[in-house]
Formats: structure tokens, C-alpha cells, sequence
């Protein structure tokens, strides 16, 4: 479960191989006890739920990096490690 980013003490991760149960590309985002697994191409929160505020930056960091999610998950699906992606600033 490769770390792609990381800000406002949010984690952000892809797993390997992860496109079975959700069958949609999305991101794992975990801040505290809290974990959310999110859609790429929309934002939609496909499991799981972040405080409101913490939410709406990962919402907003993902429609920033979204070409580079997609790429990303196309090598995660594939069993390779996806590349580093920069923090919300």
C-alpha cells in the first residue's frame, strides 16, 4: 500500500491490485481513526468518511491532480509502484 501523498496530516494511498471490490479507480485517504476510499473521476466517497473540513481538501486535491491520480492507478492495478504526487500547500 504505497504512500503517494500527504498533507493536513491526511495520508493518501493507493493499493495494488485494488480494483476488484470497488471496480472504479479511487484513492485510500486516512486522517486520524478515519479512512475514506474515493473516486478519481468524480470525488464520489465510494466507503468510509473524513471530518467535513479534511474531506473537502482531498475532494479538492484530487480534481487538481486528477490526470496524475489516473496514471498512478493505472501502474496500482498493474502491481507497480505509483509515482509521488505534491501536497495540498
Amino acid at each position: 500500500m504505497p504512500l503517494i501523498s500527504a498533507f493536513y496530516g491526511i495520508l493518501i494511498f493507493f493499493y495494488y491490485s485494488d480494483d476488484r471490490k470497488h471496480h472504479r479507480p479511487h484513492i485510500h485517504a486516512q486522517f486520524a481513526e478515519f479512512e475514506a476510499v474515493i473516486a478519481i473521476d468524480d470525488g464520489a466517497v465510494l466507503e468510509g468518511d473524513l471530518p467535513g473540513p479534511k474531506m473537502k481538501l482531498v475532494q479538492a486535491w484530487i480534481e487538481i491532480h486528477k490526470e496524475e491520480l489516473k496514471f498512478n492507478w493505472d501502474l496500482a492495478v498493474k502491481g507497480k509502484k505509483p509515482n509521488r504526487i505534491k501536497p495540498l500547500k
